[in-house]
């Protein structure tokens, strides 16, 4: 009788040969060959678009596909007002057959050819696009002027707006990946705004600015990626605060800039308090120097006033100028 050694097992005969991986399958090696469509959406989503779980089109695509082309042989060359197409330069055409992503991705600029039975297009803009975040307020929409308002990190309500410019870096990703990238985009910015400014305060928000717009800017780039999005800038164009909170802020500062003209003022009385005290000082140690500013005074009046003006004037002043001219006649008389 023959054992069968239990650590050498004999291969089965008849094992079916394993499947090949549906990223290795010929469609989808075919894409990438072509174009860099496909090798873009696996490297970035790990989706392969534009090809089913069957590796080919399959016997009724092929028939349909041959009548098709026997149709336009037969019309031409009225077929070729169906068939010829054209994209502008800053235009891509992304086709699909029977469903199916053609290879080569996307076409343009210029002239490319479709089968009208089976094919189907769509055009995509490469051109940069901007938007508003949030959307402008609308008088008629409360709606619209309800989402404006956002609450900062301090629990401040404040409406910001921003411009989002970005473009289409990938035409068949844009089409392929997302329904509606533009409307996507735009409610990912208006999140991401949200998220941003929650995590800022007030002051935060009014004085960086630049520092935002950056980081909305990277946010917004890098989630968008999957969808073909570029972002290329990101503009913070206004800072709104509520009614109640501008008045109190105009309050407050009005309040600050008074208390700094207080302390201004208190700052030159003090300055001249002490120059006044230097002065006195000074007249204190020279008698003369008071009858000097006393007489100064006398004559800035009379040249202001042109009255008459009675004023009683002490003989202490002319004590000095007495004993002065005494003290000249001496000593002329001794000369």
């Amino acid at each position: 009788m023959y054992e069968r050694n239990s650590r050498h097992p004999s291969p089965s005969p008849q094992s079916p040969p394993s499947k090949q991986p549906y990223y290795n399958s010929p469609r989808v090696m075919e894409m990438e060959e072509g174009g860099s469509a496909g090798m873009a959406i696996r490297e970035r989503t790990g989706y392969n678009v534009g090809a089913s779980t069957n590796e080919g089109p399959g016997l009724c695509a092929l028939l349909l596909t041959c009548f098709s082309y026997l149709i336009i042989i037969i019309t031409f060359p009225v077929s070729l007002l169906f068939c010829v197409k054209v994209v502008q330069e800053y235009e891509r055409a992304v086709i699909f057959r029977l469903g199916r992503l053609m290879k080569g991705g996307a076409k343009g600029p210029g002239i490319f050819f479709i089968i009208p039975c089976i094919d189907t297009y769509c055009k995509v803009d490469l051109r940069t696009v901007s938007f508003d975040v949030p959307p402008q307020e609308d008088k008629h929409n409360r709606k619209s002027r309800e989402m404006a308002w956002i609450l900062s990190k301090d629990s401040v309500t404040v409406a910001v707006d921003a411009v989002v410019y970005y473009r289409i870096s990938n035409a068949t990703i844009a089409v392929s990946n997302v329904e509606d990238y533009g409307h996507s985009t735009r409610l990912l910015a208006a999140t991401t705004l949200r998220n941003v400014l929650g995590t800022k305060n007030l002051s935060e928000i009014l004085s960086e600015r630049e520092s935002i717009s950056h980081h909305m800017q990277s946010s917004l780039d890098e989630a968008t990626d999957p969808w073909g999005v570029k972002v290329e800038r990101v503009e913070i164009k206004d800072v709104r605060l509520p009614v109640q909170l501008q008045r109190a802020m105009a309050a407050e500062a009005e309040a600050a800039r008074e208390a700094r003209a207080k302390v201004i003022a208190a700052e030159g009385e003090q300055r001249a308090s002490r120059a006044l005290k230097e002065a006195a000082e000074v007249i204190a140690d020279s008698p003369a120097a008071l009858q000097l500013r006393y007489l100064q005074t006398l004559n800035s009046i009379a040249a202001e006033k042109n009255s008459t003006i009675v004023f009683p004037l002490p003989m202490e002043l002319f004590r000095g100028l007495n004993q002065r001219a005494n003290l000249r006649q001496q000593q002329e008389a001794t000369l």
